[in-house]
């Protein structure tokens, strides 16, 4: 006997389409590798690079895999000359010259659009607040807008930062960067950031662009460079310049302070007996000598340099690339608006996280299948336990389909909510089938609509014991109170009709 459809059952049918086309992709076997970050102001940023770009074939040669990327590179830049590469993209061709890798980091293309949390892909997440501050939730706001326009200036890829709050009230900042470390994250929060530049005790000019930075070199080799690493004490110092234009006030104030000093002679020149001075956090990073024509004079123009270390030149290189990028980064943002003090940090293995996110499919197939055995086995009716089957599985699709719609990172405590949501489903599906094989002077009908009835004051008792969860350990529970709310919510209004109707079908 065939099950007629009833609209609700199309509905259902109709939902659950729509999910997988939010799921997975327009064309799931494209081969290449995804751009997931280009570095700004980067030579690569100015040929033609972009995010979301999907790189297809280097030169002429097809790139089906990161390894086959990696290989093709490694060939190319063997030495320090420049080198002139074709980018094939699905939508266009990138002419590429330079003599340094192109500054963009690529991954392998996603076999569908589900976003995992930082608990499979791995990273760290550090819970942050205020020291010795308690700050209401529009301060909070600020410092998150001003900690994610840095990270973002970091260049950081996969980067998540929100205000959070516990039941007690407090306010905590939450970050989460995949693929960074603990002390990855804790080096770039730790510090507030407050650059002063400073002749004697007078300070000339201070970070940020809102104040007396009116821009930064950055990303152009005429204006910032590395020079080539020297030997140093068993090891390499590379330096690092970038020029900076100040504002009018802070360039005036420069004359102010130089006008009053002296002049020194020296072997390499005339300088004033004071050096331009910079600090980071109340540290002195670098002393500037200040030549013998700024004196008294109102320029925009300073040149800031510094220097990295390392046991290789190549190490050396790369501590003073980094360096420059930060001092560059705490220039143009400024200093952030409070100390921090970091409450919780973690960090998570991808490894670990893609081996459990395989564990908990198969425990989740396996345990649907022997629930459907047991209900065949209980009501000796196989259509039963299909039904049972479809309508757990279409739960998991569909809410899956409004996670990707949505862009809703699914973690760990978000697969806890898809589970809670599959045994609290088939509770309710069992209900309805007891409800529907039992010998009462009921009709079907209205058998079925006692079993909602308990169906929906289970829903609302199960929704007020979320909410909370919202807000509880600082957002934390967040992914399962969300992810458990969508998926009963998807079962009252369209799974358990549509089961309803089934079992309807099935009993008539």
């Amino acid at each position: 006997m065939k099950i007629k459809l009833t609209w609700k059952i199309w509905l259902l049918i109709i939902i659950l389409v729509l999910s997988l086309l939010a799921i997975v992709p327009l064309n799931p076997f494209q081969k290449g590798v995804l751009v997931t970050s280009v570095e700004p102001n980067s030579t690569a940023f100015e040929q033609g690079f972009r995010k979301d770009q999907i790189i297809t074939a280097i030169d002429g040669v097809k790139v089906e895999t990161l390894e086959d990327f990696s290989e093709l590179f490694r060939k190319k830049f063997i030495s320090n000359q420049s080198t002139k590469m074709i980018f094939s993209t699905r939508d266009s061709e990138i002419i590429y010259f330079s003599d340094k890798h192109p500054e963009i980091t690529v991954s392998k293309i996603p076999k569908t659009k589900i976003k995992l949390g930082l608990d499979l892909v791995g990273g760290a997440r550090a819970l942050i607040q205020a020291e010795d501050k308690k700050l209401s939730s529009t301060e909070m706001r600020d410092l998150v807008s001003i900690t994610e326009n840095r990270l973002n200036e970091f260049g950081l890829t996969d980067l998540k930062v929100r205000p959070v709050s516990d039941l007690a009230g407090n306010n905590f900042m939450l970050i989460e960067i995949a693929g960074a470390t603990p002390k990855d994250l804790r080096d770039i929060i730790s510090q507030q950031g407050k650059f002063e530049a400073k002749i004697g005790n007078e300070t000339v000019f201070v970070g940020g662009k809102d104040r007396d930075i009116a821009s930064v070199c950055r990303g152009d080799p005429t204006c910032a460079r590395v020079d080539n690493p020297q030997n140093s004490n068993g090891g390499y110092v590379a330096r690092f310049s970038f020029g900076i234009t100040l504002s009018g006030d802070a360039a005036r104030r420069h004359a102010e302070i130089t006008e009053k000093l002296q002049v020194n002679s020296t072997p390499d020149g005339n300088y004033l007996e004071k050096p331009l001075d910079l600090y980071l956090d109340d540290n002195l990073v670098d002393s500037l000598r200040i030549s013998e024509g700024l004196k008294g004079r109102v320029t925009t123009q300073i040149q800031i340099s510094g220097s990295g270390s390392g046991e290789t030149e190549d190490l050396a290189y790369q501590d003073a690339e980094a360096s420059m990028h930060k001092l560059q980064t705490i220039l143009i943002t400024g200093s952030l608006p409070y100390k921090l003090e970091i409450v919780k940090l973690d960090t998570i293995s991808p490894t670990l996280g893609s081996e459990f996110l395989k564990s908990i499919w198969m425990a989740g197939a396996v345990a649907l299948l022997a629930v459907a055995l047991i209900i065949f086995i209980r009501y000796r009716k196989f259509k039963s336990s299909i039904a049972l089957l479809i309508t757990s599985i279409s739960e998991i699709i569909i809410i899956l389909g409004i996670a990707s719609l949505i862009e809703w990172n699914i973690d760990l405590p978000g697969i806890a909510g898809i589970l809670a949501t599959i045994g609290t489903g088939i509770d309710q599906q069992i209900i309805i089938l007891d409800e529907a094989r039992r010998s009462t002077f009921l009709s079907i009908k209205q058998r079925m609509k006692r079993a909602f009835s308990i169906i929906l004051g289970a829903y609302f008792t199960a929704v007020v014991a979320m909410l909370p969860l919202l807000w509880a350990g600082a957002g934390l529970l967040k992914g399962f109170a969300f992810t458990t709310i969508i998926g009963i919510t998807v079962g009252v209004l369209i799974t358990r009709p549509a089961f309803t109707d089934m079992v309807k079908k099935i009993e008539e």
